[in-house]
Parts: C-alpha cells; structure tokens; sequence
C-alpha cells in the first residue's frame, strides 16, 4: 500500500476502488511567527500530522530553521492524493530546542491548522492562520502550504552543484555558504525548489547531490527562470548574501561528460559600486542525471501484456453442483457467484492480452481417470494447454468440467501460486517490461495450507505477478486478511517479508448489491501501482511505444491513474 493509509484500505471501499489520482508534493512556509525565545528568536519546524482510524499520527516533518519568524523550510511532504476519500491533515509548528525532538511545553507550540489534502489540492496555495490552544490566535501568524501534483510520467532530477572562489564574508574564518533554488512561478512569486546544507569553513564547497521532480524544479518547462542564491550561513539566522545567478533547466542539460556548466555569482550591489567586480565567485554544476518515473500505461502503450490466470475452488464445502444452493449451481437465468466473480475481472483484464487466452485450473477435486484429489488442474483436461480462447472460454470449460469432476479437498492454494510465478519469472532471463501475470483465485473459504501459501507468496513477490483473491458464499474469511498486505508487511513463516504487496482480498458479498463493474475496479485498483512497482524496482523501462493497442485499452484499469 501507500505511504499514507486510512483506517480502512481504499481498496475495499464498496464505491469501487480508490483510485490513486497522483502523488502530491506539498512546500510549506510561515510568516509572522511568535517570538518564545528571550535572546534570540524561535527556531521553527513543522510537523505533519495526518488522521488515522481517528487518531492523529506523526507523518513527517521540516527541518529546523534557526532563529527565523518566516522560514521558508527546504523539505517536501509527499503524499498520495485520493479524489474519493477525506484525507485530513494537521500542521503544529514548533520552536525547537537544542535537539529535534518536540518540547512538551505549552510555549513551545508555536501555532496548528488542520485542513484537508483536498482543500489544497483545490487551492493550490493555501494560506491559513495558526491557532493555539482552544482555538486562540497564534498573534498574527500564518501558515502557507503549496501543493503541486506529480504526474506519472513525469520523472526527476539529480543535480550536483559546487562553487569556486566565493567572497569571504566573514573576519575570522571562511565563510559557510549554502544554495537556494527558487522557481519563478507564471505570476512573478517565487517558489524555493532546494535548499542545500551548509559547507563551513570553505569558500570551494560542494554540495551533497540532490533529487527533485521535474514539476518541482521547472513545472516541466525547460525554460521556466530559476533563480538561484548563494548565502553565507549565520547560526542567528542573519545570513549574508553571496551572490545570485538566474538559470533554466535547458541551460542545466548542456552538461555533457568532461564539460560543465557555470554560471557567474553575482552581488547586484557590487556590481553597482565597482567598476571591475566580475563575480563573488563562480557556481558550476558538476552533474546532471535525468531519472524518468514511467506510469503504468506507458508500460502498456509499450507493449506490456497481461496474461491472466482464473483458479477455481472445487472443494467439498461449496456443496453439491447439481443442488440449487450449491455455490456451483449453474443456473441457467442467474450465474453463480463465481461466474460473476471470473466475468467482472477476466472481461476488463483480456483487453490488455493480445491473443485473448487465458489459463483456468481448478484445485481440491478429485479428477479424471483415476479420481486422485489434485490441487492444480486444467479445467479443460488438457494438461499440454490450460488456456481457453476468451473469457467465454473459460466459462465454458468450467461448466464442462463440473459433471466431470468430484469436489473434494482440502482448500490448498500454494500449488496454483508457486505454478504461476514460475511461469511469470520465465527463464529468469526476462529483461523486458513484455508480460505481468494476474493470477484471480475464487474461493469459498480459508485456505488450508496457510503456511505455505504465505512462503508461495513471499516469493512471487519478487516476479511480475498480482494475485487477487475473491472470497465466494458467506464463510468467515477473516483469516484472509492475512495475506492481504494493507494492515500489515506479509512475511513467510520464517519472518522473510514480501519484497512488494501483490495480494488483494475482497468477499464477494461485499458486492452482492453492486455492478460486476463495482467489483471489478475494487480489485484491479492496485494493479496499476503493482506493475509499475515491478519494473520500476528492477529498473526496467517500457519498450517503444505500440500506438495499435492504444484503441482496445479504454477500460477502467487504463485508466487508472498510478502513482
């Protein structure tokens, strides 16, 4: 799951999935702030606090400013957005103390404000007053927080920046320069992009290289103004300035191996006065590395196909095929449970498959000839080739098959899910974002062979395979939570931890009064970010883009934003 989660997973909402429409970038600064220091002033830092199961919880916080009512603080909060969901936010500022760790005192509060990440989101900048206790004015204190949001296929930079022969500002020693980038926003304002740490005693620094997103940095325009100072650091936070210089993104991609890119640090004023002043110095960028972040449907318009798996729970326990309350019963004016289950996902997942044939088994029947119980079959008998043509297809199959067959058990799962990722990892020479795994498996109750199947997931964690589990009938599946990773990592019966969740849970019944459309988004929503996270984790880029498939991929899971 995300970083930030509800009480309850987005995943499981009956309004269909919570769809992750981007990740958000949030800056914040302040103004006015009050004074709670004797001899100097406060040294500010913001904590962001987010609700949950309401609770309020620590998600992140700034860095400290020293002895500054207006800080401008460096560091980003990064959240997941969710159009459908309330995702309430506070920000408490502090006056931090020798160390980073929040006082207990009452004056050392220096103000809060609660608000969504919707309203934010909307506003864009949004400028609120700080509050103290009970509701009372923090004096004439304000918060500012600007949101920008992060596309999929946006991407991000590293920059690695140092200096050479700056001004000395200081008497007895060297000064202590750092660097701030601002971006030059469409209406005039200014917006601080990075700040770096502070290089002491040195008037050749260089800076530790740093990453921003491309939104961040320029709004992905190469030519956007930066605007870019250079400060010599007071611990009172009276720093003195250097010098300036303007840049563009374009001008930053000139850096090419052996040349780099400098730019003039200038003090306007020096300018002003002396009749030779060329520089305070002289700014060089030493590295530039370009990072595309790729969305799921790059991957998709790259070509990637996703093959999908349906297996199905022929157990006991689902009763007698030929009874009416038979889970299995195939009515002929009213699928069962598990056709609308298998119809609702496998219609939205054969628009990305290009040959339109899918795998069905079954597990815990006993099978012909010889009726032995088997725990991952063909429902189509043909154990050379378990695929069907189309969905219908695999209805077929499954419905031929169960005069055929003898539902016995036990509910074991492990078998299906170790077959499956071995097909998803190949030959273990795959290194092409050419093909993901969905593996559907329709259950009426917990499985049996829990440990092992929390081993069989761990280890298809590391192939490019999503495994949705769909609970059918009215047992009580509590159990099945377990292997759904979004209250918790899932770890191996040895304590090894998945390297990524790709199991989602959902009891059908939970959808008995919705559309197969309804079930369908709920539990596809992850698998978007579950491709994604696949390739990008083995830095696999999307191949050339194939512009023939982009008409067949106008689905709800096309659609799906990913982070």
């Amino acid at each position: 799951m995300n970083d930030v989660d509800e009480a309850t997973s987005p995943a499981t909402s009956l309004s269909g999935p919570a769809t992750c429409v981007s990740k958000v970038e949030l800056r914040v600064s302040c103004k006015s702030l009050l004074d709670r220091d004797t001899l100097n002033k406060s040294d500010p830092c913001v904590v962001l606090m987010v609700q949950n199961n309401g609770q309020w919880i620590e998600l992140d916080r700034t860095e400290v400013i020293k002895s500054n009512l207006h800080p401008i603080f460096g560091k980003v909060f990064s959240l997941d957005y969710y159009f459908e969901e309330v995702q309430k936010l506070r920000f408490e500022v502090y006056d931090i103390h020798g160390t980073h760790s929040i006082g207990t005192r009452d004056d050392d509060f220096l103000g809060g404000m609660e608000c969504t990440l919707g309203q934010i989101v909307a506003q864009k900048k949004m400028v609120k007053p700080l509050l103290l206790k009970y509701g009372k004015y923090a004096g004439k204190s304000t918060i500012t927080v600007h949101a920008e949001e992060i596309s999929g296929n946006n991407g991000y930079v590293e920059l690695f920046f140092c200096a050479k022969k700056l001004d000395d500002k200081d008497l007895f020693s060297k000064s202590d320069p750092f660097l701030e980038i601002f971006k030059i926003n469409d209406d005039g304002t200014e917006q601080l992009v990075h700040r770096t740490e502070v290089i002491k005693n040195n008037l050749n620094p260089v800076w530790e290289p740093f990453k921003v997103s491309l939104m961040s940095l320029c709004s992905c325009n190469e030519d956007r103004k930066l605007k870019c100072l250079v400060w010599d650091y007071d611990s009172r936070g009276k720093h003195d300035f250097i010098g300036e210089f303007y840049a563009t993104f374009r001008e930053m991609q000139k850096i090419s191996s052996g040349n780099k890119v400098t730019w003039d640090c200038v003090n306007p004023k020096y300018k002003q006065k002396k009749r030779n002043y060329k520089n305070s110095g002289v700014v060089i960028l030493n590295d530039l590395k370009l990072h595309r972040v790729y969305s799921f449907l790059d991957y998709i318009m790259g070509g990637c196909q996703i093959h999908f798996t349906v297996a199905i729970d022929f157990t006991a326990s689902n009763g007698d095929p030929r009874n009416s309350c038979s889970l299995h019963y195939i009515n002929p004016y009213q699928p069962n449970e598990y056709l609308k289950a298998l119809i609702a996902v496998g219609e939205i997942c054969q628009d990305y498959d290009s040959d339109k044939r899918f795998s069905a088994l079954g597990f815990g029947a006993r099978i012909p000839p010889n009726y032995e119980v088997s725990h991952d079959f063909a429902i189509n008998f043909n154990p050379e080739d378990d695929e069907c043509e189309e969905i219908q297809g695999v209805v077929e199959a499954y419905q031929n098959c169960l005069p055929k067959i003898q539902l016995y058990g036990p509910t074991n799962v492990a078998p299906i899910i170790n077959r499956i990722a071995k097909v998803a990892a190949g030959d273990g020479n795959i290194k092409d974002a050419s093909c993901y795994h969905i593996l559907l498996i329709l259950t009426d109750g917990v499985v049996t062979d829990m440990a092992d199947t929390r081993e069989a997931i761990v280890r298809a964690s590391y192939q490019p395979l999503s495994i949705i589990i769909v609970g059918v009938g009215n047992a009580d599946f509590t159990d099945m939570q377990i292997l759904d990773g979004d209250d918790g990592v899932l770890r191996s019966p040895k304590g090894e931890p998945v390297l990524r969740d790709i199991v989602q849970f959902v009891p059908f019944r939970d959808f008995k009064t919705a559309s197969p459309a309804a079930l369908a988004k709920c539990v596809l929503a992850e698998v978007p970010g579950q491709v994604v996270e696949y390739f990008s984790h083995k830095a696999i880029s999307p191949m050339s883009p194939m512009r023939e498939l982009l008409t067949p991929i106008l689905s709800p899971l096309a659609t799906t934003p990913t982070e």
